[in-house]
């Protein structure tokens, strides 16, 4: 087991860790490769049904978290959802799914649901913000009283995804009822390719403080660090190793020893193998940022 270390002095650092077998087997995988938080799906990313957890794959979840010592768990969503869809059908469909998510993360003790806001499809930018916020809504009705928060996650803006600005996830957050229950998760490439530049530090000051006065500082609740394959502005979701693509080195170190970003879980979503060295490598690297 690589040996981890936490201390409220810096972020939390882990990945993303396969749910193959039973979601009580990711948290085995996220200690074999030392992560102190680690993010996990609930269920298939894409397939709309699956079977409710059983009793004991519950307990053995929160057991064997707390056996391996990682300290925050949180959980994306389905690929296959679309809370912004202009049709009917498929916007039903997305929400019940959506609340079967959330369900199971309350079950797990998982504090973040983190979403893609959705896809306008052509309907435009406007009437897709209000179909999201309209369509948490409805999650938030149905979940009255989950400890689990819905966190939207800064997209790359590709296609008809919206979510590409803090400037349109202010307005989601502003539109939705509950809206004190919402939290923000920002992903490092995504941010990238939407256009907001990590790499000096006029750029990295310009977009956190966009954040302070646009959502606030305490709605953010999760980051993805991932550098990425395409330049900045290509609004093209594309991962890539930490420091091996177009971000480099020095937005990551910029970030982990944010004092601003204490505690916080800091994931990774870059591309690995089934035995996961990748993983390992890419938190080597990131460790190696750290300020003594």
């Amino acid at each position: 087991m690589v040996p981890r270390k936490t201390t409220p002095k810096r972020p939390l650092l882990g990945a993303h860790m396969p749910i193959a077998g039973g979601v009580a087997q990711a948290p085995l995988r996220g200690a074999r490769v030392g992560c102190q938080c680690m993010q996990i799906f609930t269920k298939s990313a894409r397939q709309w049904a699956s079977k409710p957890y059983p009793a004991e794959e519950v307990e053995a979840f929160r057991q064997r978290q707390a056996e391996a010592g990682i300290a925050i768990v949180v959980a994306h969503d389905s690929y296959l959802l679309n809370l912004g869809a202009p049709d009917g059908r498929l916007r039903q469909r997305s929400i019940g799914g959506f609340i079967d998510e959330l369900e199971r993360c309350e079950m797990l003790g998982i504090p973040n649901l983190i979403a893609h806001p959705g896809s306008h499809v052509g309907s435009g930018e406007a009437a897709g913000l209000k179909t999201i916020a309209r369509s948490i809504d409805e999650a938030h009705t149905v979940c009255s009283g989950y400890k689990v928060k819905v966190t939207l996650e800064l997209t790359a803006g590709q296609g008809t995804n919206l979510g590409y600005s803090f400037e349109q996830m202010r307005r989601i957050f502003d539109s939705v009822k509950r809206s004190e229950l919402m939290r923000l998760c920002i992903d490092t490439e995504h941010a990238f390719a939407a256009g907001y530049d990590l790499r000096t530090d006029e750029g990295y000051e310009r977009t956190f403080g966009e954040l302070a006065d646009l959502i606030g500082m305490d709605r953010l609740a999760v980051f993805h660090l991932n550098d990425s394959k395409k330049p900045l502005g290509s609004r093209v979701d594309r991962h890539e190793h930490i420091g091996k693509g177009e971000m480099g080195l020095e937005p990551f170190r910029r970030l982990l020893n944010d004092p601003r970003f204490a505690g916080l879980p800091m994931c990774l979503e870059t591309p690995k193998g089934p035995d996961l060295k990748e993983d390992v490598e890419n938190l080597a690297t990131l460790r190696s940022l750290f300020s003594p």
